[in-house]
Formats: C-alpha cells, sequence, structure tokens
C-alpha cells in the first residue's frame, strides 16, 4: 500500500498517484470474503418504437402501411403494377379499426399480372428463411394470385408463389400463402402482390391488411426478426421496459398509447400516430411484448399512462377525479395481464390464445415527470395509481418515474423504486461515477434511461464514460437495481435520435453493432451475484474498476478513460486462469457505424502467478476479467 504520509499537502497526492503508477502500474487485490447483494437484473433493455425500432425494426412485418392505418390514411410505400392504379378507399372498410383499404382498379383492357407493391420500410430484409404473407381481399375474382420477393432495380426474383383463390364482391375473404426463399445480397427488394389482368380486366379489387413476415424469433407468430432479437439474447439481458418512454405519453390523453389497442387479432389494431414522426401500426402490441420477454428470459417492466401528455395543447396533467377513468383503464390492463379467466379482461387474453397469465412483478406510473410542467402535479398523480395498483396487486413493484425529491410524494411508499435517467457528455458521465455511494438505501433505484449524448455514433470515449458509469453503479448494485441504455435500436434510414445501442438496415444481416454494445455485452454477461471490496494503491481515474463473483467465479470489470496504456495487477486468491476481454482503440473517437467496423472486443486466456494477473489496459479501453 501507498503510504501517503512521506508527502505532506494536497497538491502532493496527485504528483505521487502519477509516479507510484508510472513506476508500478496499478495494483489491485479483490476479497474473496464477504460482500455486497447484487441485484440479479442489474442488466437490461428500454424499448420504444422510436427510429422505427418497432415498425420496420425488430417486429416481424416487413410491410410499410400495411393497413392503410388512421383517419387520414395515404398511400406511402405502395404502387400500382400493370394496366392498373390504386386508390384509397374509405367505403370498404375492413373492420371498424381499419377504415380504409387500396382498391385496384384495373383496366377493361388489361392482360397479363396487375396488382400491386410495397417498398417495406426503405427495402425488405430477404434472408433465405420460409416467408409468409396474408391479406384480406373483396370483389369478385376467381384465378390465380401471386406474390412475388423481387429486386427494386435487378429485376431478381428471390420468392415467389400462385395459388388459386376465389373472392365475392360481398365481405371480405382472407388468404395466407407460405413460400421458400433465396437470400438476397441487399434489402433493395420489393413485395409484389398480382392478379391475371385478363381475368380482372374492367373490375376493381379491394385489399386490407398485407402481411409478409420471414422466419420469427423460436418461430412465434406475429413475432421478432431473429437478426434482431439473436443480437438482444447474446447480451443476455435481464429485463424489459416497454412500450415507452416519450411513446408512452402521446400529445394528449387521447393520443396516449391505448394498449386495449394493440391486442387482438392484426385487423383490430387501429394503431396511433406516435410520438417520434411516424405511426405506428401496434402490430407491436401488449402481447407481443410479454411474448418478447418469454422468449427472451426478461422480466417485464410494464409503463402506463398516469395523466400527463407531452405537449401543452393536451392541457395541464390531469388530476383528481379526472384521473379515475385512467386508473380504471390500468387495473384492467393488469387484469388482462395478471387475471385469470374468471375474470373478464383474464378472459379477453385467454380468447386472444393465451390461457395463463403472463408473470408481472413490475410497473412504472408515467415517463420522465420531472419534465415538462409534470413535476408539481406528480405527487398526487403517483399516489393515485400506486393506491389502486398496489390494493389490486400488493406483489407488484412500483416505480416512480423520476428520482427528483422535489417532484415525489415526501415520504416514498414502502416497496416503491424511482427511475433515474442521465443522458450526458463523456465527461459528465464519468463525473457521475459515485454518485450512488452515498445516497439513502432505503428506496432502490432504477436507472431506466442513460447514454453518452450528442454524438452521431457510440464511440470509444464515450463507450468507456459509459463504462466507468456503470462500474459505479455496479459498485452500488444493492441499491441500483436495473441500468438500460437508451435508445435500444436504430434504422438508420429514419432516425429521430442519436446515437443508439443497435443500428441496422434492411439487409439480409440487418445489425451492425456499436462500441457502446459490445459494453454491454461485457458488462452483462459476466455478472456476479456479490460484489467485492478491492484495495488498491491508487485511487480512481483514469482507471475504474468493480469486482463480484459467483460461486468460484469472479469478475473484474475496468475501464481506462485516459490516452495513456496502463500496466495492472490484480490479485484473486485461489485463482489460476482468467479470461481477459476488452475493448479498446487508441482514438477516443473510433467508432462503428453501417459502413465501417473499427472496434471489437478481443479476448485472450490469461493464467495467474500465485493468485495474481498481470497485464496491461490499452488507451481508451473497457475490459472484463473472468476468473476462477
Amino acid at each position: 500500500m501507498v503510504a501517503f504520509s512521506t508527502l505532506s499537502g494536497i497538491s502532493a497526492v496527485p504528483l505521487l498517484l502519477s509516479l507510484v503508477q508510472h513506476a508500478h502500474g496499478i495494483s489491485l487485490e479483490v476479497s474473496t470474503e464477504g460482500g455486497n447483494s447484487s441485484s440479479s437484473l442489474l442488466y437490461g433493455f428500454m424499448f420504444e418504437d422510436i427510429n422505427h425500432s418497432g415498425d420496420g425494426g425488430i417486429y416481424g412485418q416487413m410491410l410499410q402501411n400495411p393497413g392503410l392505418q388512421g383517419t387520414t390514411p395515404n398511400l406511402t410505400a405502395w404502387a400500382a403494377v400493370g394496366d392498373a392504379t390504386i386508390a384509397i378507399d374509405g367505403n370498404n372498410p375492413l373492420t371498424s379499426a381499419i377504415p380504409s383499404t387500396i382498391k385496384l382498379e384495373v383496366s377493361e383492357n388489361a392482360t397479363g399480372a396487375v396488382g400491386l407493391t410495397n417498398e417495406g420500410y426503405w427495402g425488405i430484409p430477404v434472408d433465405g428463411s420460409e416467408f409468409q404473407s396474408s391479406f384480406w381481399i373483396k370483389g369478385d375474382y376467381s384465378g390465380n394470385i401471386t406474390i412475388r420477393l423481387v429486386g427494386n432495380y435487378t429485376g431478381i426474383e428471390y420468392g415467389s408463389t400462385t395459388f388459386a383463390h376465389t373472392s365475392t364482391a360481398d365481405n371480405f375473404t382472407k388468404a395466407t400463402a407460405k413460400f421458400p426463399t433465396t437470400k438476397a445480397p441487399d434489402g433493395n427488394v420489393l413485395y409484389e402482390l398480382t392478379v391475371d389482368g385478363s381475368v380482372a380486366a374492367g373490375s376493381s379489387l379491394n385489399f386490407g391488411y398485407l402481411t409478409l413476415f420471414g422466419e420469427t424469433y423460436k418461430s412465434r407468430e406475429n413475432g421478432l426478426k431473429p437478426q434482431i432479437a439473436n443480437v438482444l439474447a447474446d447480451v443476455k439481458g435481464s429485463f424489459l421496459r416497454f412500450p415507452g418512454g416519450n411513446n408512452i405519453e402521446g400529445y394528449s390523453p387521447e393520443n396516449r398509447w391505448k394498449w386495449n389497442e394493440t391486442i387482438g387479432p392484426l385487423e383490430d389494431r387501429p394503431g396511433r400516430q406516435g410520438t417520434w414522426t411516424y405511426y405506428n401500426t401496434d402490430g407491436l402490441g401488449l402481447a407481443e411484448y410479454f411474448y418478447w420477454c418469454e422468449d427472451l428470459g426478461l422480466a417485464p417492466v410494464l409503463g402506463v399512462w398516469d395523466g400527463f401528455a407531452l405537449d401543452s395543447s393536451g392541457g395541464t396533467p390531469l388530476t383528481g377525479d379526472a384521473l379515475t377513468p385512467y386508473v380504471d383503464d390500468v387495473l384492467n390492463e393488469l387484469e388482462y395481464i395478471l387475471g385469470d379467466t374468471s375474470t373478464t379482461y383474464g378472459a379477453l387474453r385467454a380468447a386472444h390464445g393465451q390461457k395463463e397469465p403472463w408473470k408481472l412483478t413490475m410497473v412504472e406510473i408515467g415517463n420522465e415527470d420531472h419534465l415538462g410542467g409534470g413535476c408539481d402535479s406528480y405527487p398526487e398523480r403517483f399516489i393515485k395509481f400506486y393506491d389502486a395498483i398496489h390494493a389490486a396487486y400488493p406483489d407488484l413493484i412500483i416505480i416512480a418515474s423520476t428520482s427528483e425529491t422535489d417532484c415525489l410524494p415526501d415520504s416514498m411508499p414502502e416497496g416503491s423504486w424511482v427511475d433515474y435517467h442521465d443522458y450526458n457528455t463523456a465527461d459528465g458521465l464519468v463525473d457521475q461515477f459515485n454518485y450512488f455511494d452515498n445516497l439513502n438505501r432505503s428506496v432502490p433505484y432504477f436507472i431506466g434511461e442513460y447514454s453518452r449524448w450528442e454524438i452521431d455514433w457510440p464511440n470509444m470515449q464515450g463507450s468507456v464514460a459509459e463504462a466507468v458509469f456503470m462500474i459505479g453503479f455496479e459498485r452500488n448494485s444493492d441499491l441500483v437495481k436495473m441500468a438500460a441504455y437508451a435508445p435500444l435500436l436504430q434504422l438508420v434510414n429514419s432516425t429521430q435520435w442519436v446515437p443508439d445501442l443497435i443500428g441496422f438496415t434492411q439487409s439480409p444481416e440487418m445489425t451492425f453493432l456499436s462500441t457502446s454494445y459490445y459494453v454491454q455485452e461485457m458488462f452483462s454477461t459476466n455478472r456476479g451475484d456479490t460484489i467485492k471490496e478491492v484495495t488498491s494503491d491508487t485511487d480512481f481515474g483514469p482507471v475504474y474498476w468493480v469486482a463480484s463473483s459467483a460461486g468460484d467465479a469472479y469478475y473484474v470489470k475496468l475501464a481506462n478513460y485516459g490516452s495513456n496504456p496502463q500496466t495492472l495487477t490484480v490479485a484473486i486468491s485461489g485463482t489460476t486462469t482468467g479470461k481477459l476481454t476488452i475493448l479498446a482503440d487508441s482514438d477516443p473517437e473510433a467508432y462503428n457505424s453501417d459502413t465501417q467496423t473499427l472496434v471489437t472486443p478481443s479476448e485472450s486466456t490469461v493464467q495467474a502467478s500465485n493468485g495474481t494477473f498481470t497485464f496491461s489496459l490499452p488507451a481508451w479501453a473497457v475490459a472484463v476479467l473472468a476468473a476462477n
């Protein structure tokens, strides 16, 4: 240990630390005794439909604007094929939720294929799996229908099927077809649906709510794209917070995310104008979120609307008796999720195909109520929702949407949590390293959103800064129960917020992984259940660390927030071998994107000498030593 008494004066301490560090590196000794319990839920995901992360992203449906939803429908992404035209038809609704359909007018002299195409969300990712398309059709027609996936510029066909179908002008009938595909080299692919022009000549046909799915994650109906879900699975996260974020709030009470309009058959979901500039189909709805959690082994964190909309045009926050119908709506939602089949909404869930209740332990009341004028009324609103939910479901953990004490009740109800968000500069995140060290332990924290901000792509400086922040809250993971980087996903063709954890295009492989993604993966997949004491010969900075254990395994997480390499010795009594994973680049602005992958983790096996590992930590680096 360094004897700081050999030099006097505060100014001497940094000098001595620098000299010792330069001469001997940094020595850490991890205690193998005792420690504090660490949250088993610590690392997970926050999701809302931003950057087309749902529609056009992880949600498996590949057709854009599939049902012409909403009160002002348009033909975005659709075009006519052959000697025919298409138009919006409000006189032939598919359902009350889908009031408009596509009317195909076929010329009297038509021959050959006539129909419509959809360009997807800036393309369609054809990965070589079996595809399935469904649609509703109305009109007098008896003949062949052909579905093709064809190169937008090349005309190359990547999959097709032709089948006979008979429809009438009296009612919509549904058609579904499956067909094999071959992998396309990129996302420049069109969906094409055509009928025989000579049979349909001079007539019209209406098409409603068309879908296109490839293979889905775990073959789940109406499920997730495996290209993105697999990347999330690799993180081995523990929870999923949904459906937002700002997207739950809307710009008025009427525009909020409504759970009951996201359930049941797709043709019964009207969708809504989302918060992030584009229309949400709500094909990825309440049930799909719970199946997502089930299939990836994630604990659901359900956000509910609490009387506060984003925009002042929606009015001031609702309070008092005006909240009652919205509290009742949340109780109905919880009954749909948790009620048995003897209840009204539990029976409805069963009718939709899910007999058993889902598992839910956490509910968050609102989103960021400390912002935009929500603070003053939040104590009242939080307690009103808390009391009603707690009375009906006393075992649920109820989370406040802010940690700002001025926006919270004077005394938080027993068992409730608070939500802390931090979008910050790189230096700002490093400054937050010890934020949780001395907080009152009576109210647990959920870090619902955080990341380095104000750059286009996560870069090494930002990702190392995030790692420093993560080391800080992992050291305090008796208090900090969960944390999630945000936003999670980004379609590069339509982006409302940067930076984001995982980017994607509509190429068959889809995803590219940011430096921050690798940090999340490294930290989440190397978790102990007990935080261990670490004795060091120097203070934190520029190197930061935390150690944990699970049985005989030990995990030491390190971040070097600086431009100089550092020599480390890490002593863990009784260990003999380890795996060292390092993410590093000497350029702090190095980043991965859709056009380049500059930084990926490296792994090596390291051996201990009498329980001590010695290795070099590069500049601007994040590392994990897993030892046993």
